[in-house]
């Protein structure tokens, strides 16, 4: 498997797309279907992902202490979040947070996702991956974060560095082709050329992924110059 920490030189491109397969037990069993990033067979929904807290709790882990968080993105991007209690910090870093804050504990994700639901009349409830690179060479406006806090009564808070200093935007590609800068959240960060680029990992899901860049990522690569 190859390293993504900071410094390494990756040269791969990507291919042919088709469903992914599964994961079970630490073992890939892969799918030759067209359809991606998942066909028929492999596809699952997540039964919270919409959930607004008006179901029957068919879940297990529904039944666990949940937190609900604010959230906060460079420059002035902030949603609000539940998740269960125990993992509350990986939920933030697998997001790319910068700043968040836990601001209630339920004792259920019925009670949480209607905390929630209520809270994104207000505050968005999700943020989209470009939105996300956009902001990464920003500095995060912290007078509107503490603003967005005066309400509640914060539990805790939190601060995440990922030891990436960007000095402009990067440019979004699909090309796993420089050096590694880091990640944050799904995203990782290569620089080639003195030019930063990023990649949102998920979307790449399905993909045949090859040694060296493929003519079409070679000519995608020179629109950064």
């Amino acid at each position: 498997m190859q390293s993504l920490n900071p410094g390494t030189e990756l040269e791969y491109g990507i291919d042919g797309r088709h469903c992914a397969g599964t994961v079970e037990k630490k073992r890939h069993d892969s799918c030759n279907r067209d359809t991606a990033p998942y066909c028929d067979v492999h596809s699952s929904v997540w039964p919270c992902a919409r959930c607004r807290g008006d179901c029957a709790m068919p879940l297990e882990t529904c039944y666990e202490e949940h937190a609900i968080y604010l959230a906060a993105f460079e420059p002035a991007t902030f949603k609000v979040g539940v998740t269960r209690s125990w993992r509350l910090e990986t939920r933030l870093t697998e997001q790319g947070a910068r700043l968040a804050a836990h601001i209630r504990t339920v004792e259920n994700g019925r009670t949480a996702r209607q905390i929630e639901a209520q809270i994104a009349n207000d505050i968005p409830d999700r943020v989209d991956v470009k939105t996300k690179i956009d902001g990464l060479d920003s500095v995060l406006d912290t007078d509107r974060w503490e603003a967005l806090l005066d309400p509640y009564d914060v539990i805790e808070t939190y601060a995440f560095e990922y030891g990436l200093s960007l000095d402009q935007q990067p440019i979004q590609t699909t090309s796993a082709s420089g050096t590694v800068l880091g990640s944050r959240g799904r995203v990782l960060l290569l620089e080639k050329g003195e030019t930063p680029y990023a990649i949102d990992l998920q979307s790449l899901v399905g993909y045949e992924i090859l040694e060296g860049e493929s003519e079409s990522e070679r000519q995608t690569s020179l629109g950064g110059f």
